[in-house]
């Protein structure tokens, strides 16, 4: 396949700083991509030489539209393509959820992601469940800081049942909230991601960001609020229907969790697995399911994911 793009300074950027884009497109799909100024020739596999050319015309198509491109794009482009063929890179990464105060433009990377943040936007309660690194908890933060921004909440509670790994509370060093610090770390993580970290202190002095266990919901009525409840597969049933109930008038519910990690005692039911059957007819809440095909960290995690989940096949098909 010959392409010619007409712009030289624009087939640099497309080809990445050492032509390190067409390198990846060369790793992930097995073809030789060969350049002479501003003309590419693809060799290699009819279907993945197709491939590669249609993503380098959409690549362009994103530069365009002022979408500056990244290495690790090109993983995520060449996943979404080869999943559904009928996808358009623009209506994925185009979609911005929210741009930080480090102008980091978040968007998803995946087909499920955008089904993810479309689905937020449109229903009061939504539950994602799938892997860890498939972005559940990052984009459900970015679509809170994005609500809070536009006043459609007056303020983003995110929560997170302080149970890992069997520890109790009762048995680590220190106050209250040293005890229930480390396992709201990841929620503080995401949310200096997204804002300097002077903006983010304001907003939690204030209260219009609260990070808090669990436990510190009961009581309470959330209204005109964006709540996250993250590693929900480790609540107990109990309080599950504890946490929905707190929904309040004019908020936004988003639970996420990965049932294949529970770290419950054995014999305890997890609460999100349990509500997968409880509110599955209930209309205006919406189950959206990531796979590893979503995870947006280091490629081998990826990998990781799949052999662990073929491992405990094997397992359970050995054991039957």
């Amino acid at each position: 396949m010959n392409l010619h793009f007409e712009n030289m300074e624009e087939a640099k950027t497309l080809f990445g700083p050492h032509n390190d884009h067409l390198k990846a497109i060369e790793k992930h799909l097995e073809v030789k991509v060969h350049t002479k100024g501003s003309n590419v020739v693809i060799e290699g596999d009819e279907l993945d030489v197709e491939l590669a050319g249609r993503l380098l015309k959409e690549l362009q198509g994103l530069l365009k539209r002022g979408y500056p491109i990244y290495v690790s794009d090109i993983d995520f482009a060449i996943r979404i393509l080869s999943e559904d063929r009928s996808m358009n890179l623009e209506d994925i990464f185009l979609n911005t959820v929210y741009i930080s105060s480090q102008k980091k433009v978040i968007t998803p990377k995946s087909v499920v992601q955008k089904e993810y943040i479309d689905t937020i936007r449109n229903y009061d309660m939504v539950i994602g469940i799938g892997p860890a690194g498939t972005g559940k908890t990052y984009l459900a933060m970015a679509m809170a800081l994005s609500f809070l921004m536009k006043k459609a909440v007056k303020r983003i509670i995110l929560a997170r049942p302080a149970v890992e790994a069997g520890e109790r509370l009762g048995f680590l060093p220190g106050d209250l909230y040293e005890k229930v610090n480390p396992y709201l770390r990841p929620l503080y993580d995401a949310l200096h991601d997204m804002l300097e970290f002077d903006q983010a202190s304001k907003l939690m002095e204030r209260g219009v960001v609260e990070v808090a266990p669990l436990a510190f919901m009961r009581g309470r009525t959330l209204n005109d609020s964006f709540v996250i409840l993250d590693e929900a597969q480790n609540t107990k049933p109990e309080q599950m229907k504890m946490f929905l109930t707190r929904m309040g008038f004019g908020s936004r519910v988003v639970i996420t969790g990965d049932i294949t990690q529970v770290d419950l005692p054995d014999g305890k039911q997890s609460g999100l697995i349990q509500v997968q059957d409880v509110l599955k007819k209930i209309q205006g809440i919406k189950f959206v399911y990531f796979s590893e095909k979503d995870v947006i960290r280091h490629p081998l995690v990826q990998d990781i994911i799949k052999a662990y989940e073929e491992a405990e096949q094997y397992d359970g098909s050995r054991e039957t």
